[in-house]
């Protein structure tokens, strides 16, 4: 199948750059402001799989899995919640990702091709966060952090190479490739003009 031949080529979105090296001290200095933007990815992960479900009913597999993803994803904001509640901290309003942004401005017109550029976007998101995640899972201070925060970039790393598969089973392994590319190059364009923030992008 493709989409499987896709899973072998690529087990991982192959990021063009690594996150620069001053990013985990600021995470840790305003780990608070992380807490909460973290909370807000989780949030619209979940939001984003459902989405997915009812814009592509018609991808062989994706109704299941996004119904599967959007559980997990709320399981992952409620631990976050958990942790912000253990901090004294609240919520508060979404300020926005000018990362994810950036890169949902570069999706196409037309049915098909907007299909694969959410799959193919949501993929790269994933491994970004997963690249974060493992991030703080080695460079927080606090043990029970590291932790809690090497089991989101475990879940992440999976999430990543499911948004692949579909993306293959939509549109073909060698247009996925090959958009995918074109995707990479961007993101490390809007990753170089966000900078470095006290935030998971």
């Amino acid at each position: 199948m493709r989409d499987s031949h896709v899973a072998t080529r690529l087990a991982a979105v192959p990021l063009r750059c690594a996150t620069s090296d001053q990013w985990l001290p600021l995470a840790i200095l305003r780990f608070d402001e992380v807490l909460v933007d973290h909370a807000h990815c989780e949030k619209k992960a979940a939001v984003q799989a459902l989405s997915l479900l009812q814009a592509y009913p018609e991808v062989p597999t994706l109704p299941g899995q996004m119904a599967r993803l959007a559980r997990e994803e709320s399981s992952h904001l409620a631990q976050v919640l958990k942790l912000l509640e253990e901090r004294g901290l609240s919520l508060g309003p979404d300020r926005g990702d000018p990362y994810a942004q950036g890169l949902m401005q570069r999706l196409r017109n037309g049915q098909s091709q907007r299909c694969l550029d959410r799959l193919l976007v949501a993929a790269i998101i994933e491994a970004r966060s997963c690249e974060r995640l493992g991030i703080l899972a080695k460079g927080l201070p606090d043990p029970k952090l590291r932790h809690v925060y090497q089991h989101f970039q475990q879940a992440e790393s999976g999430h990543q190479t499911l948004f692949l598969r579909l993306a293959a089973r939509a549109a073909g392994e060698g247009e996925a490739l090959s958009r995918l590319s074109a995707l990479l190059d961007a993101e490390a364009a809007i990753l170089e003009q966000v900078g470095i923030r006290p935030a998971i992008h």
